[in-house]
């Protein structure tokens, strides 16, 4: 069932009257069907009955209570409509063992740095959207709690650890738990790291494991079922790529290395079709296609942030062992090309009456929520991955998140690289020793990728080639 809600508001001033109409307006292009007075209060209308109704109304799901400094005061005054209305809504309170209905939006904090509430919902919990960038940042809690889809649900019970036995004392408990443990034995140079290492990789990888899909889904639309899937994979994404950051910042090592490739192998596996499952729709494994593509961005993200190049060079050379069920006779190893993923379902992210270019990629911008490693660096890895592929006799790549990119805007890390000093970091990374040299190979990989035919790009071959600032690399002492 669709949410219903009630929007409860004093007309404070013209502009809070329009934030309110505007987030109400939001909120019905959301999904969620709106009461709000200068909609459904005709003339002639008693509106305290209105209000009252509208409270107590059982088809209602949600009474948000949009407050400001005068819509507190005149609640505790019990002054005027808002007066009235907080009555009906304080007695609905009190009176309800389940409370949930009642949401304070808190649109107004005082000098103190605390929200304006009226005393009978100063108790309950409020979101926040006193400002422009509060609304942007909390808008998705909001309509989580109106459709009952919350961010985080309660992990399963994880395993013990296989260092029980050792000189810690850490309780058995899901992957950021063992990402803790793993933490601390990196800042502490604790023995046996490799241990904690693999507990907290096989707590992700178990996780993500246990979200494919075995058996026919019992769903009547798919694209919500990978949606809602890749959402719960972000977990996943995140808790490798926080590895990833801590290892290769704080202590790179072959030993990294060879863990980093091992969880790539890891991750093919988990995108592939299980071993058990005889008969299959190929939708049925978008969700994780897309957990691949979008943790590879991250991983390549992550070592160009901590300046991790030769790390990057063995990630982007590499050839990976592909799991059994996606493998033919004559070819059991892939290049990089293999992270590349995609869903169609996910179309249905699309405006209505139009379709994405790359829903994956709309996906991952959506999702691109930490605040390290931004949307923008993203698209700069995804660059690279591209440099890479122009350059490699087996490379192939489509940069699915460029279709995001300021028309002819370089990236910090290609703009840099305009110094000799700094080119020398795509040199680790390419193997190719001189911006002529490298400049030459490009335009080959161009050609041999035919990217001139990539018609639902706006970036031309040339497009490409300047946001990797390919004409000045190396031109600066």
């Amino acid at each position: 069932m669709k949410p219903r809600v009630f929007i409860s508001y004093s007309w404070s001033s013209p502009g809070h009257q329009g934030r309110i109409r505007q987030w109400a307006e939001q909120l019905v292009h959301d999904g969620v069907d709106v009461i709000l007075d200068v909609w459904d209060l005709k003339e002639g209308d008693d509106k305290f009955a209105f209000m009252e109704s509208m409270v107590t109304d059982e088809t209602v799901t949600h009474v948000l209570a949009f407050s400001d400094s005068e819509y507190a005061g005149k609640a505790d005054a019990r002054k005027s409509g808002v007066g009235t209305e907080s009555q009906i809504i304080s007695r609905e309170v009190y009176s309800k063992v389940q409370q949930s209905k009642f949401i304070p939006i808190v649109c107004e904090f005082d000098s103190a740095g605390e929200p304006y509430l009226p005393t009978f919902l100063k108790s309950r919990i409020w979101i926040d959207l006193s400002s422009p960038e509060a609304a942007n940042e909390n808008w998705e809690q909001l309509i989580r709690l109106l459709y009952g889809k919350p961010a985080y649900e309660k992990p399963t019970l994880g395993s013990a650890p296989t260092y029980v036995t050792m000189d810690v004392s850490v309780p058995a408990s899901p992957a950021s738990a063992k990402f803790a443990a793993l933490k601390q034995a990196i800042i502490q140079e604790k023995r046996g790291l490799k241990l904690y290492r693999q507990d907290f990789l096989d707590a992700s990888c178990n996780y993500a494991d246990a979200l494919r899909v075995r058996d026919r889904p019992d769903v009547t639309d798919m694209g919500q079922r990978v949606l809602e899937d890749c959402g719960k994979l972000k977990l996943v994404r995140d808790q490798i790529v926080d590895w990833a950051l801590l290892e290769s910042g704080a202590r790179p090592s072959d030993e990294f290395n060879e863990a980093l490739l091992s969880v790539l192998e890891r991750l093919l596996e988990l995108k592939s079709r299980p071993p058990e499952v005889n008969s299959w729709s190929d939708t049925w494994f978008e969700a994780h296609h897309v957990f691949v593509y979008e943790t590879f961005l991250y991983i390549v993200a992550a070592l160009l942030k901590t300046d991790s190049f030769t790390t990057l060079r063995l990630v982007l050379t590499n050839h990976y062992l592909l799991p059994e069920t996606e493998s033919l006779r004559t070819e059991r190893f892939n290049t990089f090309r293999t992270f590349f993923g995609s869903s169609d379902s996910l179309q249905i992210l699309a405006p209505e009456g139009k379709r994405l270019y790359s829903p994956a990629a709309e996906l991952v911008k959506r999702q691109a929520d930490r605040s390290d490693l931004p949307f923008s660096e993203l698209m700069q890895a995804e660059l690279l991955v591209l440099m890479m592929a122009y350059i490699s006799d087996e490379g192939w790549w489509y940069p699915q998140t460029l279709h995001y990119s300021s028309r002819g805007g370089a990236f910090p890390f290609f703009v840099r690289a305009s110094r000799h000093r700094d080119f020398q970091k795509l040199v680790e990374i390419t193997g190719i020793g001189t911006g002529d040299e490298l400049r030459a190979a490009v335009k080959i990989g161009q050609e041999r990728l035919n990217i001139k035919q990539w018609a639902d790009f706006w970036l031309s071959d040339r497009g490409f080639s300047n946001s990797m600032n390919m004409d000045a690399l190396d031109t600066l002492a």
